[in-house]
C-alpha cells in the first residue's frame, strides 16, 4: 500500500527558511511525478510546486515562485521542499502528493490529478 509521510514542518520567523520532505514507499517512484500543496485554516487546498518524475521539470505557483524550491532523490524515495524568504502568509498545512502519468487536464496543479497524498505537515511563520 502506497504511503507518503511527511516531515520538516514547524515555527519559524518571517524571512526564516525550512525544508520539507516527503518519504514514499509501497510504490514505484521514479514513475509519479510529485506535488506539493497547502491548506491554511479557512481556505482551499492549494498548489504550490511540482516535479516531474525525472526531476527534469519543476513547477511552482507565482506566489512561491522565486522563494520555494523543489527536489527530488529517486534514489531515496523523497521528494523535498525548500522554503526561503518564509512570510507569514505561507502558514499553512503542507500536503504532497504522488501524480501517476501525465496529468489528463495537462496541469499538476489540480489536486484531483493526483493518486496519493501525506497526512500534512504544519508551517507556522510568525510575523
Amino acid at each position: 500500500q502506497a504511503q507518503l509521510v511527511e516531515s520538516g514542518g514547524g515555527l519559524v520567523q518571517s524571512g526564516g527558511s525550512l525544508r520539507l520532505s516527503c518519504e514514499a514507499s509501497g510504490l514505484t517512484f521514479s514513475s509519479y511525478a510529485m506535488g506539493w500543496f497547502r491548506q491554511a485554516p479557512g481556505k482551499e487546498r492549494e498548489f504550490v510546486a511540482a516535479i516531474s518524475w525525472s526531476g527534469g521539470s519543476t513547477y511552482y505557483s507565482d506566489s512561491v515562485k522565486g522563494r520555494f524550491i523543489i527536489s527530488r532523490d529517486n534514489a531515496k524515495n523523497t521528494v523535498y521542499l525548500r522554503m526561503n524568504s518564509l512570510k507569514p502568509e505561507d502558514t499553512a498545512d503542507y500536503y504532497c502528493a504522488a501524480d501517476f502519468g501525465v496529468p489528463s487536464s495537462g496541469s499538476y496543479e489540480h489536486p484531483h490529478e493526483y493518486d496519493y497524498w501525506g497526512q500534512g505537515t504544519q508551517v507556522t511563520v510568525s510575523s
